[in-house]
């Protein structure tokens, strides 16, 4: 069987040659092949352009900001330190941290005993907003945190393990424990895909991807990319098994529930994009000591509050070497720094169900420790 040939711009339309081909050669199935050719249109329709995700967990808005919506998930009148969740902020939406009931990290913190958790949702880019840098999300992130008492333990997931260091690099003393699950803290450590891709393409590619989105990094542009790391899992696999599984209503189920999150990205504003691209992953500036937030050079030195490192052994985008960096940057005693190393992949680490079940709530019970310590 050949596989498509996609035309620019059509990277993510879906073969629909493969089950009219396929009716070609099992025509003896008839109406049997003929009703599972319309379900699987069905399906794969709703994979390719799906609503955007909900959140599982019943949630308000806490505090609005142009970058963000502070939403909290908290239990009636909880106490304690509060656990904000610095979400990804890379093209895809925060419901990654709680994308289903019994598949979900908010929930799972919440079941393990801590009361008071809450979740940065952050803003798709528009036009207006294309000139955001660093900063400006810093700055926002630390009114958020000043609302929520001026002090709070940091979950970072990915992205938003790096923006929670260099807050914690910046202050200190609002930060009560530190989590960095996939965090990159040093981008060139390891051989992940993404410092292969960062080393290896000019700056001034990223500058033509983002003069052609008007002066954002359009979600789009990054699907494709991420897609491009895995071809043919991404443009032809995903649809031959959802043929396979069509009659399969678990299946179609769970499959749809994924393509609301991964095939909704949003926007970013291209100097942030721009600024991490080189400032981050090509010249490291955060791991050497070198990146200047909201008018200071930051050391990671500076942090020494309790940290917890959770890496994937299989995790290609932010491979263990740059998550667990961090124990011979931050100032933390080694002590006070745990290392983690969990089966699977990236997503996998905040919404895999296994990593789910075993891992976070022993990271939720030493969040609570922590909190037992300084009283």
């Amino acid at each position: 069987m050949n596989r498509a040939v996609h035309a620019p711009g059509q990277e993510h339309s879906v073969p629909w040659f493969w089950p009219m081909a396929a009716g070609v050669e099992l025509a003896d199935r008839g109406l049997e092949l003929f009703t599972d050719n319309l379900k699987f249109a069905a399906a794969a329709g709703a994979i390719e352009a799906p609503p955007a995700p909900p959140w599982a967990t019943r949630n308000r808005v806490f505090l609005e900001l142009d970058t963000q919506c502070v939403r909290d998930f908290s239990a009636a009148r909880a106490r304690g330190t509060p656990v904000l969740v610095v979400a990804p902020y890379a093209g895809h939406r925060a419901t990654i941290a709680d994308y289903r009931r019994g598949q979900s990290l908010v929930e799972t913190l919440m079941q393990s005993g801590l009361g008071r958790v809450l979740v940065t949702d952050w803003k798709a880019a528009t036009p207006e907003m294309r000139d955001f840098d660093i900063d400006v999300y810093l700055a926002e992130l630390n009114v958020a945190i000043d609302e929520l008492g001026g002090k709070a333990h940091l979950v970072g997931l990915c992205q938003g393990g790096w923006m929670s260091a260099m807050f914690a690099a910046r202050f200190p003393g609002k930060v009560s424990s530190l989590v960095l699950a996939g965090a990159p803290i040093d981008t060139q450590a390891g051989h992940g895909a993404i410092r292969k891709l960062a080393n290896r393409l000019p700056m001034s590619f990223y500058e033509e991807i983002v003069a052609a989105g008007g002066g954002l990094m359009r979600g789009k542009f990054m699907l494709a990319g991420w897609k491009s790391m895995h071809p043919d899992e991404q443009y032809l696999d995903k649809y031959l098994d959802l043929y396979s599984h069509i009659e399969d209503k678990s299946y179609v189920s769970r499959t749809e529930r994924f393509a609301r999150w991964y095939e909704n990205p949003i926007d970013l504003p291209g100097r942030w994009y721009l600024q991490a691209i080189r400032e981050l992953f090509k010249e490291d500036r955060l791991a050497r000591g070198r990146f200047v937030a909201l008018g200071r050079r930051l050391s990671l030195r500076d942090i020494r509050v309790p940290a917890y490192l959770l890496a994937g052994d299989a995790d290609d985008i932010t491979p263990r070497e740059q998550v667990f960096a961090a124990e011979r940057l931050f100032g933390t005693p080694r002590r006070g720094i745990v290392k983690k190393l969990t089966p699977g992949g990236h997503i996998g680490l905040f919404m895999g169900t296994r990593t789910l079940r075993e891992t976070w709530p022993t990271i939720a019970a030493w969040i609570l420790r922590q909190d037992a310590k300084r009283r």
